[in-house]
């Protein structure tokens, strides 16, 4: 067991809902807005920071930065990036959350183009700024957003039977995007947050299990398009896969096309092997990038999902970090719900926010315990030097 460096400002983080899609509707969603964190970045941040957090996911939202063709104004973002500086907080922006300007059509190569330009110009704003060693998650959840927006038409442009299409065009943007960012900014740590599943065959179905496990490995495919293992036409590279973001939640494992699977259950796959299995495959840095669960739940849900993280260090896995995912709760993407997901709710007109104390007593637990691991890692290391 070899003592973990920091890669993070925090081993704890939150996460800042920031989806901004079209819905079927028209209406095109800003997640940032609709929790009000655009206006009390600062105090949501200097709140994370009392409880131990300094750092936190972002989103750039595109939409509101390129209005028009080639016309990069950044306006919209300069007081979450302001924010972070004064707090102190350490962020880690995704460039596309799922939303692009109308402008675009996703599957064209102007998409490409003006994707890599806005990391650039991105790059280029926090050089400006002296933000020379960013943390830039170039586009979160390619798998799932390749799947809902090109197979199942969840999610904008609501395509069926393009999955693999888009995913693959995603991977171009993003290596693309990366390219610019690494040449405007040579000290940018490159960030790829994507769901980790387990999915099992279906007993009363013969040969299910076959099939079960092709899908269950496709969760690896964007990664291994990134660092070139897969499709090297899309100018992939090892050095692009830098730090692997493991998205997990309640829902993350399931029979083939049928129930969901619960810890408990005798198919469910301990979150430790998970990790231990990403670790294996890539041997980069990894963090579980989003978490969380709903209502009473959320202690609980970090309560097992803090055990299998430690389960993971404890077996050699490098596990920089847990985001909270979302830290403050927010509307329902299709039917502005209340949703009770975060350690935060909505605020009041001076941007304080009620904390959930269940999650915030557990958030405690675990921070105690993780700094335990860490020093009897640390005491571990230095009686097997001496």
């Amino acid at each position: 067991m070899k003592y973990l460096p920091k890669l993070f400002s925090s081993f704890f983080q939150g996460g800042f809902e920031c989806s901004t899609h079209l819905l079927k509707t028209g209406r095109r969603l800003d997640l940032i807005a609709a929790t009000a964190h655009d206006r009390f970045a600062l105090s949501d941040y200097l709140r994370l920071r009392e409880l131990g957090i300094s750092t936190v996911r972002e989103g750039l939202r595109w939409h509101l930065v390129e209005r028009e063709p080639n016309r990069y104004n950044f306006d919209s973002e300069l007081p979450l990036v302001d924010a972070g500086l004064e707090a102190g907080v350490q962020q880690i922006f995704d460039l596309f959350h799922f939303g692009w300007p109308d402008h675009l059509d996703i599957f064209s190569a102007d998409f490409v183009i003006s994707f890599a330009e806005l990391a650039f110009e991105w790059g280029r704003l926090l050089r400006s700024l002296g933000v020379i060693e960013p943390f830039v998650a170039p586009c979160n959840e390619i798998s799932f957003f390749s799947w809902a927006a090109g197979d199942v038409a969840y999610l904008n442009p609501f395509g069926r039977g393009r999955g693999s299409e888009l995913k693959r065009q995603m991977v171009k943007a993003a290596v693309a995007a990366s390219q610019a960012l690494m040449d405007e900014l040579p000290g940018v740590t490159l960030v790829w947050p994507d769901p980790a599943i387990h999915i099992v065959g279906d007993s009363n179905k013969p040969g299910d299990d076959e099939q079960a496990e092709r899908y269950r490995l496709s969760m690896f495919e964007a990664w291994d398009m990134v660092s070139g293992r897969a499709w090297p036409e899309l100018q992939g590279r090892p050095e692009f896969l830098q730090v692997v973001g493991v998205n997990f939640y309640d829902r993350n494992e399931w029979v083939n096309h049928g129930r969901t699977l619960k810890p408990g259950d005798a198919e469910y796959k301990p979150f430790s092997r998970i990790l231990v299995e990403v670790w294996n495959r890539y041997r980069v840095p990894i963090f579980v990038s989003e978490t969380g669960t709903e209502d009473e739940q959320r202690p609980a849900w970090l309560r097992m999902i803090g055990e299998e993280v430690r389960a993971a260090i404890k077996q050699g896995v490098p596990v920089h970090g847990i985001c909270l995912y979302p830290i403050v709760n927010h509307p329902g993407w299709d039917d502005d719900r209340h949703c009770f997901n975060g350690l935060f709710d909505y605020p009041n007109a001076e941007g304080r926010r009620n904390i959930y104390e269940p999650l915030a007593a557990e958030l405690a637990n675990q921070q105690h315990l993780f700094d335990q691991l860490e020093k009897e890692q640390e005491l571990h290391d230095q009686t097997t030097t001496v």
